[in-house]
């Protein structure tokens, strides 16, 4: 009688190993979502879960993060369990921390779910700070230096943060708490349109890639098409870009989105030819140099009125650009609490900006057309 216990024992276990095996060996290829523009995620799809895979969460990063998102009325998967980290969805409560992150929920009518949000009177937009008036999103205090205690009180189902580099003790404190921190690259990516893709990031956290899909179509149509109206230019003006702080002059790399901006408007981006994904750091020398002729001025700093920029420094008026007053800022746009709106929805509106480009280098091509970011300094 002991001999056939055993051996039921045995048989049994046997029957839950070849059980596994056939799981794991079952399990289907997965399906990627078209992900066109946007270099730092990616999403696969399998029949009972998708995974989000982030490739780009900080500058030069070795390392992407994997995060299954399972269904709520799904189990997980055996060939899973222990080895990832795992969010329920749809999310039903969210902390973001940039203003760039707000957009794109309110075009896929999530703000709801957002309960918690650092320095909460920068979000310019109405909707939102409804939301906040009515006590419903929670101030976290700084962005840099969260109030994790608080921020547990809310008890998320995720955070989607942002950092510099891996060495973020704050997400880490959030992590070991238990709390997934998705940290969201959309800043890295190099084109406009990659930076609008992210939008199908959040979608996949509420159940709404449909939406975030058909909202990313409609933008890239757009954008697409101010591009080709800027192929009608007959003349390609030369742009300037950036301006000094601390004697030291600022402007987009030649593989920034910015940069790629002034390339889809048709235009000579005098420092197309440099490299790098972020910012250039001259010598105002160097930059009078190349610079000094150069046909248009666009993004020049925080100035409102071309008096701002002579009072700021004399020799921004050696300039032509200043001289024919063909000087363009995103500074003047702002929200009810002072914050340019320029940060806070450029990311989901990169066609009105290359549209706002265009007006301003090739007037010519939309002529009633009414800027919306881009304004002309007098």
């Amino acid at each position: 009688m002991k001999l056939l216990n055993t051996s039921l024992v045995t048989l049994s276990l046997l029957m839950v190993f070849i059980s596994c095996k056939k799981e794991k060996a079952t399990l289907p290829p997965p399906q990627k979502n078209t992900i066109k523009y946007a270099k730092g995620f990616e999403i696969e799809s399998y029949p009972t879960y998708k995974k989000l895979i982030i490739k780009a969460p900080y500058p030069n990063a070795k390392e992407q993060f994997t995060f299954i998102l399972l269904p709520k009325e799904n189990k997980t998967p055996l060939a899973l369990k222990n080895k990832q980290t795992i969010i329920s969805v749809p999310i039903q409560k969210i902390v973001a921390t940039s203003t760039t992150h707000i957009p794109m929920l309110e075009l896929l009518e999530a703000e709801q779910y957002l309960v918690g949000f650092p320095n909460v009177k920068y979000i310019s937009s109405k909707k939102t700070q409804q939301l906040i008036t009515q006590g419903k999103i929670t101030e976290l205090g700084n962005e840099q230096d969260i109030n994790i205690e608080i921020l547990l009180n809310l008890q998320p189902d995720a955070v989607v943060g942002f950092s510099i580099s891996s060495n973020n003790k704050m997400f880490a404190s959030i992590k070991k708490a238990g709390i997934p921190v998705l940290l969201n690259g959309d800043w890295l990516e190099e084109t406009p349109l990659g930076r609008a893709e992210w939008i199908k990031f959040f979608g996949v956290l509420f159940n709404k890639e449909k939406e975030a899909d058909s909202i990313f179509t409609t933008i890239e149509h757009d954008y697409i098409e101010a591009k080709n109206i800027a192929k009608n230019a007959v003349s390609k003006p030369t742009v300037l870009s950036g301006g000094l702080f601390k004697d030291i002059w600022n402007m987009p790399a030649g593989d920034s989105f910015m940069a790629q901006f002034l390339k889809d408007a048709n235009t000579n981006y005098l420092w197309s030819n440099s490299q790098g994904k972020g910012s250039l750091s001259l010598h105002f020398e160097n930059v009078l140099d190349k610079g000094k002729h150069a046909d248009v001025w666009i993004a020049p700093g925080s100035f409102e009125t071309l008096k701002q920029v002579e009072n700021a420094n004399e020799h921004y008026t050696a300039f032509d650009a200043f001289k024919t007053k063909k000087i363009y800022s995103f500074a003047l746009k702002k929200g009810a609490n002072g914050g340019l709106l320029y940060f806070e929805l450029a990311p989901v509106q990169p066609h009105i900006i290359l549209k706002d480009i265009i007006k301003a280098t090739h007037p010519e091509l939309l002529t009633n057309y009414q800027p919306f970011f881009l304004e002309k300094l007098n």
